[in-house]
């Protein structure tokens, strides 16, 4: 690997975890379903509740009982999904296909790469250290560690701090629109993650993203510009 085909515009690059990062849609589903089955209904198809990922627990919840936070059983639905994924965090989740090529790639560049996710710690740093990948993501943000969450570019920026990075100088990848907006929001470069779970109303193309991708490799691209 050249140091010419090394070259990046960019410092740093951060990552939302679910849906662009890693595929967890598949444990998530599955403890979803747990609550359906628990009270003898039905449950849903992979696909249907998929899209629902995006937004983590209301979003799922939303998807296979149609209710919102605001509904008196939310509470306990959710408390009770929390249980059930938290036994199962890594059943079928593993990183996009390609993804580990990308930050094997990156690795090798000396690129310093980071996570910045909504879901809260208490998942994120089991799921992570799992993975595997808690020794080689710089900087790792949950949805709890600052007082904000996404679309607010604060764990954005404060990943960045803790990099020891600039956010002007980085690039921020993510399969929701408030990934998009947060990015933005915190002067880093945006790429939209089609491949992800995408589950807002609006198209990928349309979240004003400063990049667009359908695989994790195309990452590769945008990042080194000068391979071959």
């Amino acid at each position: 690997m050249s140091s010419h085909a090394n070259y990046s515009p960019f410092e740093g690059v951060f990552f939302d975890l679910d849906g662009t990062l890693a595929d967890t849609a598949p444990d998530l589903v599955a403890a979803t379903n747990k609550l359906l089955t628990a009270r003898n209904l039905a449950p849903k198809p992979y696909e249907f509740l998929r899209p629902y990922a995006s937004a983590g627990a209301r979003g799922l919840l939303e998807g296979a009982f149609g209710i919102s936070p605001d509904h008196p059983d939310f509470i306990a639905l959710r408390d009770e999904f929390f249980g059930n994924y938290e036994k199962a965090l890594l059943v079928e989740s593993k990183l996009f296909d390609q993804m580990d090529e990308l930050l094997n790639y990156m690795d090798h560049a000396k690129l310093p790469w980071g996570i910045v996710t909504n879901k809260s710690e208490r998942f994120t740093k089991p799921l992570v250290e799992l993975m595997g990948l808690h020794t080689r993501s710089i900087s790792t943000v949950s949805g709890d560690t600052t007082p904000h969450s996404k679309p607010h570019p604060e764990p954005i920026l404060h990943a960045a701090r803790v990099a020891n990075i600039n956010p002007a100088k980085s690039l921020y990848v993510g399969d929701d629109i408030r990934d998009v907006i947060a990015g933005k929001a915190a002067g880093m470069k945006t790429v939209a993650a089609a491949y992800g779970y995408c589950g807002c109303k609006e198209p990928p193309k349309a979240w004003g993203a400063d990049y667009l991708i359908n695989t994790p490799i195309e990452l590769l691209n945008i990042i080194f510009p000068n391979r071959d």
